[in-house]
């Protein structure tokens, strides 16, 4: 007796890709935020011990770096989101005054994409019966009308990930005694950095060990420079 094909859920649409992209923007935007803030609350260490000036500085640095990452995201997102109406204002109009010419185009690209005439032909105007624009926009410009970009989204996404990025090393340089906080700070960032370097690489299906290394390696530096710079200023200002 013949058993039927095992059921599965692998994803044939753009849904796995468009999580994909959201989870790594969420690793690079707490990434971001670990960096930043790790690298601004070490250099204020450098320059003093008080528990005030670093929460102050922590604190400001997250809220500027969360704010500028969401700000900069809605921009960023809301102008594709424009250019995306726009095309599909474009492609609405065409099919409209010259339908029989975006028949052959999609029949064009179809057939490009390995069917044959006939059967591009056939398969264009099925899906032109259907929903012409949604036709058009998902093979011609790669849109998916129903799921357009939402900038509010991806400005709230950023803003997020970047403060839980930052709270980590602000937490760390804050809640433990002066004389290990410098320790405790560097050694959970770089821990992070190294669990951030690694989630990315999973993501892009990379090897992990090198963004690894590239991530901690940049962190560490970073974290070294404004230390430096915060001994060189505080002794300047003693």
């Amino acid at each position: 007796m013949s058993s039927s094909p095992a059921p599965h859920d692998e994803a044939h649409n753009g849904a796995l890709g468009s999580r994909l992209n959201w989870l790594r923007a969420a690793v690079l935007g707490a990434n971001d935020g670990i960096v930043s803030t790790a690298g601004l609350v070490v250099g204020v260490a450098g320059a003093t011990d008080d528990r005030s000036a670093l929460l102050t500085a922590g604190l400001a640095g997250l809220l500027a770096g969360s704010m500028s990452m969401a700000a900069g995201e809605y921009v960023s997102v809301s102008t594709q989101r424009d250019s995306e109406k726009a095309a599909l204002a474009m492609e609405r109009r065409e099919l409209r005054e010259s339908p029989e010419a975006e028949l052959a185009e999609l029949t064009g690209l179809l057939a490009e994409r390995g069917l044959s005439e006939e059967v591009a032909r056939e398969a264009a105007l099925q899906l032109t019966e259907r929903d012409a624009l949604r036709a058009h926009a998902r093979v011609e410009l790669g849109i998916d009308p129903d799921e357009l970009t939402n900038p509010w989204h991806a400005a709230l996404a950023s803003f997020l990930a970047f403060t839980a990025g930052a709270l980590l090393p602000l937490l760390a340089i804050v809640l433990p005694p002066s004389s290990v906080r410098l320790y405790v700070t560097v050694t959970s960032v770089l821990a992070a950095l190294a669990l951030t370097g690694w989630w990315s690489a999973r993501l892009g299906a990379a090897p992990a060990n090198r963004a690894v290394l590239r991530n901690v390696g940049g962190g560490a530096v970073a974290m070294g420079v404004t230390y430096a710079a915060g001994v060189l200023l505080g002794a300047v200002g003693a």
